[in-house]
């Protein structure tokens, strides 16, 4: 009797654990009975069902992150190698609406797809060279928006869309290094050249700054000055205790010293 009682406890206890389900944070539970979907999904905590005629489908609504390779076509036909992430997710109370018509297996069935499309739309209409420059940023944000067109509607939103990694044919690759090295060159030179002209202004406007002094001395050498300033030497030298010649016209001394 007691054994009996133990496996009717066992089972319903079994019974109980298989009739209920986790929904965690990040997700959301769908519940599906007898092939038809509840309209409202459950959050998370403890959701009890009918194991033998019910389902809990759970369905993330944290942001997703899908990783891409794909050969993006080009403006000029060329085909670039790279590497996408797509970061969406989905609205929890129309996570219903995505199973019921789409399927659990949403992301290869809209979110690949659709972005497959965009890219190639999008790249289409942009040089090779500008995956790998500052417009890569104004593309991501164009697929992004065209996949947003397609798919908010349908209870999903793309967050971003990040072109990770571009590899660009070897032979445009190298062109776009010689390119970017001349214009180090020609920027370089450029510098050089400003710096040149710069000190032949700073000398030219030394020149003109020792012009303009010997000019201010010139015009202020008058005759009464020289004058004024023989006398003066006569002066001093009339006090000197040593022997001196002096040849004279009167107005400037010429001092011989006594050694000549």
């Amino acid at each position: 009797m007691e054994t009996k009682l133990v496996k009717i406890i066992a089972v319903l206890f079994i019974g109980l654990l298989s009739s209920c389900t986790i929904v965690r944070q990040g997700e959301v539970g769908v519940k599906r009975t007898l092939g038809k979907l509840q309209p409202n999904p459950y959050l998370s905590g403890v959701v009890g069902f009918n194991p033998f005629i019910s389902a809990i489908i759970k369905v993330p609504t944290r942001t997703v992150n899908v990783e891409i390779r794909l050969s993006l076509p080009s403006k000029e036909g060329l085909n670039v190698q790279s590497e996408i992430s797509i970061l969406y997710h989905i609205v929890p109370k129309e996570a219903t609406n995505v199973i019921e018509k789409i399927g659990p297996n949403y992301e290869d069935v809209v979110i690949i797809s659709v972005f497959r499309s965009a890219a190639a739309d999008v790249c289409s209409k942009y040089l090779a060279k500008d995956m790998h420059t500052a417009e890569r940023g104004f593309i991501e944000k164009e697929i992004s928006t065209k996949m947003s067109s397609l798919l908010t509607e349908r209870g999903f939103v793309i967050e971003a869309v990040l072109l990770k990694s571009i590899s660009l044919p070897a032979g445009l690759s190298r062109s776009i290094e010689e390119k970017l090295q001349a214009e180090q060159d020609a920027q370089r030179m450029e510098f050089i050249l400003n710096k040149e002209k710069q000190e032949a202004e700073r000398r030219r406007i030394e020149a003109a700054g020792i012009r303009d002094a010997q000019k201010i001395i010139a015009e202020g050498l008058s005759d009464k000055i020289i004058e004024y300033n023989s006398i003066q030497a006569f002066e001093k030298l009339s006090q000197s205790n040593n022997a001196k010649v002096i040849v004279t016209d009167g107005k400037a001394p010429l001092l011989i010293g006594g050694n000549q």
